[in-house]
């Protein structure tokens, strides 16, 4: 069974988040706005794309 990739991209920039957010953008690789990384469709990577969904995009 192969894994699912998403796409997960920072569309609004960290200033103004708390720090929990930013850690949680950083954990998920991102640092600038517009940038986007690709990660396996787990339910850890699900629960920190929940965490911040005002500032991302996923796409499937």
């Amino acid at each position: 069974m192969a894994n699912k990739k998403i796409k997960i991209t920072l569309v609004k920039s960290l200033i103004g988040s708390t720090k929990k957010q930013i850690r949680v953008a950083q954990a998920l690789g991102l640092t600038k706005k517009d940038q986007t990384v690709e990660h396996e469709d787990t339910p850890v990577i699900k629960g920190m794309v929940n965490a911040i969904p005002h500032l991302l995009k996923v796409t499937e």
